[in-house]
């Protein structure tokens, strides 16, 4: 066994206690990964509000990113004291894993939102020897510790800051995949991106770094939109009645070539694809539990336009997050700008900055062992 403390969410609205708990150590096919740092994304907020299902008590988080400690007897890549991102399990045996799909693993649920392993089992226990839902994401990272698959990780070069990488595991890997591995726009493709959150911001800077024009940024908030403006976008629309016209006027022949939606309302799904001219792509990032059904006109499909949801930017972490990180390097990917650093102790005051949107990114940072 292997001590750690851990964030441990009771029952929906009652306070997060950071806890000592005690992990078993890891299984042939696990890694033992100690985190230094974790991202806090718009899902963990779902989840501990409880418009996520998952068990409880349970340890959230899912953009972890640390040191490897221990490995498992069938592990290869991974050895102690590799720096690593923590993302999320898939079973690399299905069709979609073998064809470097695995966002879209068959075993995705089972595998990410049990509250434990593929048998049922949770790696987490109190110190009473009451066991805790985990492997939220396949990691539940809000922890000092965590036992994942080694299929979860991706190694870092050594010269990069490990605390800042982790959210490069979900909301920044879904928004620059969104634009990279889905709508793959051409240098001079009319791109607009709905929502200026953390995943929105990532749309918009990968956006930019492909070379699109124009790049439309819609939100209902000022100082998100000169944010946006700020990472590469060329033009600031206020969502609204007359978002939609605006769209079409900056972009010109009826609209846009892709859209990203990251807000996850019935309203905003619609103006994605409504926004699209003919032969135009909509990829959905936003859609939620809570979204409801949503209401398309026929005619609005009828000229080649297509509407798809996207999970985790259809990306190949392995190959995806380095490439993330090359562009960091050179500048064209600043996601560091989105974050600001709290204290684990401090979880309670980064969810609040989050949910408020005074912070895009929080990261939580480890005390040192």
């Amino acid at each position: 066994m292997f001590e750690a403390r851990a964030a441990i969410f009771g029952e929906a609205g009652e306070s997060v206690r950071i806890e000592p708990v005690r992990l078993e150590a890891p299984r042939a096919d696990e890694v033992l990964v100690r985190i230094v740092a974790t991202g806090l994304c718009h899902t963990d907020i779902l989840a501990r509000d409880g418009r996520l299902p998952y068990r409880r008590p349970a340890v959230f988080g899912h953009e972890g990113s640390g040191i490897v400690e221990a490995v498992g007897a069938a592990v290869a890549g991974f050895a102690p004291g590799d720096p690593v991102v923590v993302t999320y399990r898939s079973c690399g045996t299905c069709p979609n894993c073998l064809d470097a799909r695995s966002a879209y693993c068959e075993d995705k649920r089972r595998l990410n939102f049990s509250g434990g392993r593929a048998d049922g089992t949770s790696p987490v226990f109190r110190c009473d020897g009451t066991a805790v839902a985990a492997a939220f994401f396949g990691q539940s990272s809000f922890a000092e510790r965590v036992v994942v698959a080694a299929r979860a990780l991706v190694k870092l070069p050594a010269d990069v800051p490990v605390e800042l990488m982790g959210p490069l595991g979900c909301g920044f890997q879904t928004g620059a995949g969104a634009i990279l591995n889905v709508l793959k726009p051409a240098p001079g493709s009319a791109l607009a991106v709905i929502g200026a959150g953390a995943v929105g911001l990532a749309a918009v800077m990968a956006a930019k770094a492909a070379g699109a024009y124009p790049i439309l940024a819609v939100d209902r908030d000022a100082g998100r939109l000169d944010l946006a403006l700020d990472l590469g976008a060329s033009h600031a629309v206020t969502a609204g009645a007359g978002a939609l016209d605006e769209i079409r006027a900056i972009a010109g022949r009826g609209g846009v070539d892709g859209a990203v939606e990251c807000v996850g309302s019935a309203a905003t799904v619609r103006l994605a694809l409504e926004a699209l001219r003919m032969g135009g792509t909509a990829a959905v990032t936003g859609a939620a539990a809570g979204t409801g059904d949503i209401a398309i006109p026929a005619a609005t499909l009828l000229y080649g336009r297509t509407l798809r949801g996207v999970i985790q930017g259809d990306s190949n972490p392995p190959v995806f997050i380095p490439r993330l990180i090359e562009l960091w390097r050179q500048g064209r990917f600043p996601f560091d700008r989105l974050v600001r650093f709290f204290p684990f102790d401090e979880i309670e005051a980064a969810f609040a900055a989050a949910a408020s949107g005074q912070v895009v990114k929080p990261i939580l940072r480890m005390a040192d062992p």
